[in-house]
């Protein structure tokens, strides 16, 4: 039941289409923590279990994604055909139902709309180290007001912020630099096939790429269905939180973006001249750099499937990204996905690897509390 219910949550998310990740981890989270909260409050008899979490997950999805009523309504249809009619049945389903409708009346006016997301941000004064707008677009900055939204347990969005980052002209900021000049650029000579083919998987959208690992997570294990929901549910919760903690920490420092300092003239690094013409091999996200998002969100995946199922996954899991037709990757541990994130990015030519290696510890950092304080979350 919990992975069908998974499927119609990615399917419902995918097809909603929302512009901003942080919506969907939103949406993931209401969803199953309403869930896991319902299944606790009931026996565990598989007919209860099994319509307390699909009604709960029907009626936060329908409540955020109304557009989708129709198909939510006709999946809910068929998982209540399967269960035989018992008191039992009906009481999963009230549960389920009650449990959505109180967490989204709590969860309302969070800040994790997209509008709220992504408000207009002032362009900071040009100056060596401050981020600036990137080509080719120099768009807007984005996900700048979501260090302002209301975390799940995470309480302050400056919990775990990092410390700065390499200071201009340090040894750590010349090597950084040098780096992705070397690596990062979209004619490098440096970087290899192998390296190339990773940062192209890893170019997707974390949270497209992550259901896939979650799903695989959910399929191998032998837990009971509440526990499943608890998986899905502490998963998604620490992913609010830390990008509203990514947000935060993106937004304090203002670090320019590897194409930014390349091209211009002072670098902040005398040795290293500019290069009015360098390019990366990826298109550079409209926010700073530092620290990197996508490793925010690989390592907080990375500590709570560890603290939750171990270092390894029960058999090897493939995944693949809409980044990477046709491409299938296959892992056994939850570390290695952190570990191609860190240079994926940097082979991208679109962070440097402070910026992505501070990124993976925080999204521990968040994660770990997240767990740590589960309960007063579920109950």
């Amino acid at each position: 039941m919990a992975v069908e219910w998974y499927d119609v949550t990615a399917d419902t998310i995918a097809a909603a289409g929302s512009s901003a990740q942080v919506t969907n981890s939103r949406t993931w989270a209401i969803s199953w923590l309403s869930a896991a909260r319902a299944l606790r409050s009931g026996p565990r008899q598989t007919a209860f279990q099994d319509a307390a979490l699909a009604s709960a997950v029907h009626t936060s999805l329908a409540g955020l994604i109304p557009a989708r009523t129709a198909e939510l309504d006709a999946a809910f249809a068929a998982t209540l055909a399967r269960i035989p009619a018992s008191p039992s049945k009906d009481r999963g389903v009230a549960a389920g139902a009650e449990e959505a409708t109180a967490l989204l009346a709590e969860r309302a006016g969070d800040g994790l709309d997209p509008a709220s997301v992504s408000p207009p941000y002032p362009v900071p004064q040009a100056a060596p180290g401050v981020w600036q707008p990137t080509p080719p677009a120099f768009g807007p900055a984005t996900q700048a007001g979501t260090r302002y939204a209301r975390p799940f347990l995470l309480g302050r969005a400056d919990r775990f912020r990092p410390e700065p980052p390499p200071a201009l002209g340090s040894p750590k900021y010349r090597a950084d630099l040098e780096e992705v000049r070397d690596y990062g650029a979209l004619n490098s000579s440096q970087r290899t096939q192998a390296q190339t083919d990773i940062a192209q998987f890893w170019l997707g959208s974390s949270l497209t790429i992550y259901n896939g690992v979650l799903r695989a997570a959910l399929v191998q294990s032998r837990w009971q269905t509440s526990r499943q929901a608890e998986l899905v549910a502490l998963f998604h919760v620490a992913l609010v939180d830390t990008q509203i903690a990514t947000s935060d920490a993106k937004y304090t420092y203002e670090r320019w973006r590897p194409v930014t300092a390349l091209r211009a003239a002072d670098t902040g690094h005398p040795s290293i001249p500019s290069d009015p013409t360098w390019a990366p091999l990826h298109t550079t996200p409209s926010h700073p750099d530092y620290p990197s998002g996508h490793n925010t969100y690989s390592g907080a995946a990375e500590q709570v499937l560890t603290s939750l199922i171990g270092a390894h996954s029960r058999e090897p899991f493939a995944l693949t990204s809409p980044t990477a037709p046709g491409v299938t990757r296959t892992y056994t541990t939850w570390k290695v996905l952190t570990d191609e994130n860190v240079g994926a990015r940097v082979w991208s030519g679109i962070h440097t690897r402070s910026a992505d290696k501070a990124g993976a510890t925080l999204g521990r950092q968040v994660a770990a509390h997240t767990l740590r304080h589960a309960a007063r979350l579920l109950s």
